[in-house]
């Protein structure tokens, strides 16, 4: 859910004609989108750990000189349908690697730094309607 759409809900609710049926539905609403991304949590959780446990017995075979040591990762990357293909999509995928890596290392060196004072709220774009 977008920033807007949380404003709008608190704009719903803050709105003295709104009925309790309206509310009882916008509740409903919030209670399913709330179930949805916690599966979708759980989901990205075991994606991540998965790559994270292919990750570290590769680096373990490459410590025990294993004679393919890339087998666990390429695997798990295979599973997802990740494997890189042979050719152009090779070069773009290191070039994608090394432009990650340097606006990762941009953004610790500047910290993420929260602004000062009191944050304005504003509503744009559209968004979900909810109706009286």
């Amino acid at each position: 859910m977008t920033r807007s759409e949380f404003d709008d809900i608190r704009a719903f609710l803050a709105d003295e004609a709104t009925h309790a049926g309206d509310l009882l539905r916008v509740a409903r609403t919030l209670i399913d989108d709330l179930e949805h991304v916690r599966m979708r949590e759980a989901i990205l959780r075991t994606y991540y750990l998965r790559l994270l446990t292919a990750a570290r017995a590769t680096v373990a075979a490459d410590t025990v000189g294993a004679p393919d040591p890339l087998v666990f990762l390429k695997h798990e990357l295979a599973e997802h349908g990740q494997l890189p293909e042979e050719g152009a999509a090779v070069q773009r995928i290191l070039s994608d690697a090394r432009a990650a890596e340097a606006l990762l290392a941009c953004l610790e060196q500047n910290g993420q730094r929260r602004p000062q004072g009191m944050r304005l709220r504003r509503c744009v774009g559209t968004g979900r309607r909810l109706s009286h």
